[in-house]
């Protein structure tokens, strides 16, 4: 899909009109209840109100964007910018100097910094290393056996990013410990965003204790992973190295928690939001059998029979879109902000200076005005011939604009690869226990998901 500039509304539009206000709020809490209660829900239904409404979270008036080209604008306009109650809840995770929450200046430098890592061509040489870790998945598991779709999905993803980006041979001890810390985190980081209770979150209630004993650990972990490389002596031309010599706007060497605050961002983000697509892509696999079997035969017919490599992911079409169609029905990503840096406007509605907007891709990808039999699992919609009926922004899995995710080719390369090793030797039923209900956190990943492989 190619992106192209949208403009919000001009500020001259005469009679500029204040959004409505959502129903349903109740005292304190404002909307924030439901954002609890049913999110997703909450989320999808708001356009049935207008395509930009009111939202109260406690005290604050937050407003609420859910039409495709309107989020488009949202994205490209410098009249946003990166900040709101999810950022402000993430910080403590990615802190205030990575990629993931800096603006203007500081951003684009570190745009710089680590894109090189993800040019197009630069892709192919992490191809061995993303072969090597997707067979290891297929061979560790044992036909019959349960597999426990949460922890393999996490270690995979980790184990990945840390070895073609840090350069890492990492334990699997060390996922293990991502894995866990970052479940009880983004659930704690979601609680702040939609309900902001500020300092009750400081008290040592037995919830808090355990969200900063996984913070600390996650913190612990990057600190060894930079500590160890400074102490091997070793530059390895990976995104690690870039770091450690990349200079600041005054041409001196970065500081230490920049440096930590952009491993943090390498590791945990794209580790969260590719596990959680690998747990979505095996829930597609055990349930619709007849795609499961499309791609092993596509595999099939593209290698002869011989291991899927790197090589072949681009003929993969069904199975790329396979990947397209699970994060269009659910999207890792299911929610976003910005704040206005100026009194502004957007589809004919005032937005005041200082005002937090959200939006949810998880609502707009998933909405019946964009796509018909939207709630269907569908890959041929993104055929060529179909996929140009698709709105603008109403597909949008990497955002648009300065703030695209710089991993895009990166993470489809993976996902691509190991959905097509997975299906290729498996097809997957589920067994009892398994809970593929969305838990809804930052991220979306089901509650708990266990699959028996079954070989073809």
């Amino acid at each position: 899909m190619t992106v192209e500039s949208v403009k919000p509304t001009a500020l001259e539009v005469p009679e500029l009109r204040e959004p409505p206000l959502a129903g349903g709020a109740v005292p304190v809490l404002g909307h924030g209840w439901r954002l609890v209660r049913d999110p997703l829900a909450f989320m999808s239904g708001l356009r049935d109100h207008g395509d930009v409404v009111r939202l109260r979270l406690g005290p604050k008036t937050v407003y609420a964007v859910t039409a495709p080209a309107l989020t488009g604008a949202l994205a490209l306009s410098p009249d946003y910018k990166i900040d709101g109650p999810l950022w402000e809840s993430l910080e403590g995770l990615l802190g205030k100097e990575g990629v993931a929450t800096a603006n203007g200046p500081r951003h684009r430098r570190q745009r710089r910094t680590i894109q090189p890592a993800f040019r197009l061509d630069a892709i192919p040489a992490y191809g061995p290393v993303m072969e090597e870790e997707a067979h290891g998945l297929t061979e560790r598991w044992r036909p019959g056996e349960t597999v426990d779709c949460t922890s393999e999905s996490f270690r995979v993803a980790v184990r990945i990013a840390a070895r073609c980006l840090l350069r890492g041979e990492y334990m699997d001890e060390r996922a293990e410990r991502l894995c866990i810390a970052l479940a009880t985190v983004f659930r704690g980081m979601y609680r702040r965003m939609v309900v902001p209770l500020g300092p009750l979150y400081r008290l040592p209630l037995p919830p808090n204790r355990k969200f900063n004993r996984a913070l600390a650990d996650l913190h612990l972990l990057v600190d060894e992973i930079v500590a160890e490389r400074r102490a091997s002596g070793q530059k390895p031309d990976d995104l690690l190295t870039a770091l450690l010599e990349a200079k600041d706007e005054n041409g001196e060497p970065i500081g230490e928690q920049e440096i930590h605050d952009q491993v943090v961002a390498i590791l945990t983000p794209g580790s969260e939001t590719v596990a959680s697509t690998i747990m979505w892509l095996l829930q597609v696999l055990a349930e619709h059998p007849e795609h499961a079997e499309k791609v092993r035969a596509e595999v099939e017919s593209v290698t002869g029979g011989r291991p899927v490599g790197f090589e072949d992911v681009r003929r993969l079409t069904h199975t790329n879109n396979v990947v397209v169609e699970a994060m269009r029905l659910r999207p890792a990503v299911w929610i976003l902000t910005r704040r206005a840096v100026t009194d502004t406007a957007l589809g004919g509605y005032r937005i005041p200076a200082g005002a937090d907007i959200v939006y949810s891709p998880y609502a707009i990808q998933r909405d019946g005005r964009s796509y018909a039999h939207n709630l269907g699992f569908d890959p041929d919609r993104w055929l060529p011939e179909r996929a140009k009926d698709v709105p603008k922004y109403a597909m949008s899995p990497f955002s648009v604009g300065n703030r695209k995710c710089p991993s895009d080719h990166f993470s489809m390369a993976q996902l691509t690869l190991i959905t097509a090793a997975l299906a290729s030797k498996y097809r997957f039923e589920q067994v009892s226990g398994s809970n593929e209900a969305t838990r809804v956190g930052i991220t979306l990943r089901p509650h708990r998901l266990l699959l028996k492989p079954v070989p073809w």
